[in-house]
């Protein structure tokens, strides 16, 4: 019964993108000659080489579709992902199209034509998908329409599933009960009946009529998949593999299919793609407002330096930056030429006399670092992320401080999260390293801007600036 519906439902959608595509083809004829026609045309062309033309883009279209596996029942995945795979299906259809329509050497179809189509049957075929999954929301919600799951192990990612159907009523989910090693209940899922052991699955799977099962085994559990995957291998019901990765993933974790492969990725860096786009839109366009505000306090500062002890303005040191890569970060001087030929590399102290008079001025203000701007121009820093530290001290905590190196997925920043909280200076490394992994885990443009607005608030003196 379940899978004569779903076969249905398939069906159902697979006419209603062909009577989709189909319309919006034959009315982009008269939006381009009659509604919007945005160049002139002397002696439109006849309609009827358009209209019979239409088979041939229902075909192209629904066997493109078909291809790329749109039609597949997508209850649990996001709308965005389902939106990404329908567009990108259709940008294949699009382009297969116009690579046909230019070997009709008796008629050239209008090019604008096939723009109007492309805008608009996309915007469509993504419409239904939202329509359709508001319409299944609502009714989803009211208790129809359900599928009934199974959770099996114990596991974190087993209170991360129950937690996400329960959050998510409009899943359509109802969790008829757990499957732990033990048959023990768990304590903080109480409200959970466990319904038996592993070797129950299969029994369980049949007499509750179990639509979707979740194996979401710890670590520790791990032995026992074999033997449950073979208990399910002829059973029709849905099966969803849970890694238990909440031990490594600290930044959190995405899965990925490679050629066919599963993959699973941890602790990759959040700023991909558009969102590194934004955030580098947004470094650019900061610097360059900020050297423009602060042009003549650097100037002022600049001069200062100069006149008030021998050596450069500037002062260029080495850092680890993004992925652990270095580079040469830039500040004015703030220390006596050759401050660490004694001693070595070492963390600037409250009372350290290493430091020029305007040099202990320009630290408390943290004035030196405006120079850094220029970094960020260049894309080795960005406004915002954790600071920078150098190598000789990045190779001392990597091994004693856990997690210390994920703070190396960003780029490293003027300003960060653990900044504007105090941790600056010589303070808690460790107090800064959860900050700094805060950071990227919730990262936004609009915690950015949050953060860059705090630095100003907060003034660039500190305490914890010497």
């Amino acid at each position: 019964m379940l899978r004569r519906y779903h076969a249905t439902v398939r069906l159902l959608f697979q006419l209603l993108d062909v009577l989709i595509v189909s319309a919006v083809w034959l009315h982009s004829y008269d939006l381009r000659f009659n509604q919007i026609p945005l160049l002139p045309v002397t002696h439109p062309p006849s309609f009827d080489a358009y209209a019979a033309l239409t088979p041939v883009v229902a075909i192209l279209w629904i066997s493109i579709f078909l291809a790329r596996n749109i039609y597949k029942a997508r209850r649990i995945t996001h709308i965005s992902s389902e939106i990404v795979q329908l567009l990108t299906a259709h940008t294949v259809a699009l382009l297969l199209f116009v690579v046909l329509a230019y070997f009709f050497e008796h008629y050239k179809y209008s090019r604008l034509l096939i723009v109007y189509f492309g805008l608009i049957s996309a915007a469509a075929l993504c419409g239904l998908r939202v329509a359709l999954r508001y319409t299944l929301r609502k009714i989803r919600r009211l208790g129809y329409n359900q599928r009934c799951a199974l959770i099996v192990g114990d596991s974190t990612g087993s209170r991360r599933t129950i937690e996400y159907i329960s959050k998510y009523p409009e899943l359509g989910l109802r969790i008829a009960g757990l499957v732990t090693r033990d048959a023990q209940p768990i304590d903080d899922l109480a409200s959970y009946t466990v319904l038996g052991r592993f070797e129950d699955v299969k029994r369980l799977c049949r007499e509750r009529d179990i639509h979707e099962i979740f194996v979401a085994l710890s670590n520790s559990e791990q032995k026992h998949m074999d033997a449950i995957l073979a208990e399910l291998k002829n059973e029709s019901a849905s099966v969803r593999l849970i890694p238990d990765v909440e031990t490594y993933a600290v930044l959190g974790c995405a899965s990925e299919d490679f050629d066919g492969m599963p993959v699973v990725h941890i602790n990759d860096s959040p700023l991909e793609g558009v969102a590194g786009a934004g955030k580098r839109l947004l470094d650019i366009v900061g610097a360059l407002v900020a050297l423009i505000v602060f042009s003549p306090v650097m100037v002022v500062a600049a001069i200062a330096v100069k006149l008030s002890s021998r050596g450069p303005i500037f002062y260029a040191q080495e850092r680890t930056g993004l992925d652990g890569q270095p580079f040469m970060m830039y500040k004015f001087r703030s220390m006596k030429v050759e401050a660490e030929k004694s001693k070595g590399a070492q963390w600037c102290t409250k009372e350290d006399d290493r430091r020029t008079a305007v040099g202990t001025f320009l630290r408390k203000t943290s004035l030196d670092e405006l120079p850094q701007l220029w970094n960020v121009l260049r894309g080795e820093m960005s406004l915002v992320g954790p600071r920078p530290e150098r190598p000789v001290f990045v190779h001392q905590f990597r091994d004693k401080i856990p997690q210390y190196m994920l703070r190396h997925k960003v780029k490293a920043g003027i300003t960060g999260w653990a900044q504007v909280n105090g941790w600056r200076g010589d303070t808690s490394l460790e107090s800064r390293i959860e900050c700094d992994l805060f950071y990227i885990r919730n990262w936004s443009l609009l915690f950015d801007i949050k953060i860059l607005i705090l630095t100003i608030w907060k003034g660039f003196v500190h305490e914890n600036a010497y």
